[in-house]
């Protein structure tokens, strides 16, 4: 019997003619390639509209997804590379500001000890001032001193010597005599004996 040809009758017309071309005696197991052969054409035909319908929108959705995943290992890798140079930059950054603190310190030191030094030196420099002054001003009172001195015991002296002798001298004449006695036993006279 021709299986094509069983394959090609429909399916009750098919079991028909097996049964009257094998009669009763074949009853076993039979395989009909004309049902395999279209039922593997339609499973291919199924999984053809099945991956244009399902598989490619899935597939898709799968790639946009993993291109999505890679993007954001992309930009975890880029954010991480990002987050050691903000922290190099940070470090930088701060060893510069500690670099220009400790010069800002070490200026302001440095002009605070001038300071301190020019202040110093106007100090010094007004302290001999006043000690040159001071010094200036007791030696014209000492030479004052001394010649009011000088007067009084030129006055003394005359007034001594005007009782002892009993007789009145001239008052020019009297501080004459003294101003050459004074300048005979103490050197030269300076100013208030002559007036």
């Amino acid at each position: 019997m021709d299986l094509l040809a069983v394959g090609s009758t429909p399916v009750s017309g098919g079991i028909a003619l097996l049964a009257e071309a094998g009669g009763a005696a074949e009853t076993g197991f039979q395989i009909n390639f004309f049902w395999v052969i279209t039922q593997a054409l339609s499973f291919l035909i199924f999984l053809a509209i099945l991956y244009f319908a399902a598989f490619r929108r899935i597939g898709g959705v799968l790639e946009e997804r993993r291109s999505r995943i890679e993007q954001g290992l992309q930009d975890a890798e880029q954010a991480r590379r990002d987050r050691e140079s903000a922290e190099v930059e940070r470090l930088a950054t701060l060893q510069e500001a500690r670099r220009e603190a400790n010069e800002i310190l070490a200026r302001a030191q440095k002009v605070a000890q001038e300071s301190r030094d020019s202040d110093i030196a106007a100090t010094k420099a007004d302290l001999e001032r006043m000690r040159e002054r001071a010094a200036a001003d007791i030696e014209s009172e000492k030479q004052r001193a001394i010649a009011d001195l000088r007067n009084e015991v030129t006055d003394l002296a005359l007034r001594a010597a005007g009782r002892v002798v009993g007789e009145t001298i001239s008052a020019e004449r009297e501080r004459r005599l003294v101003a050459d006695f004074l300048s005979e036993t103490s050197g030269p006279t300076t100013g208030g004996s002559a007036s």
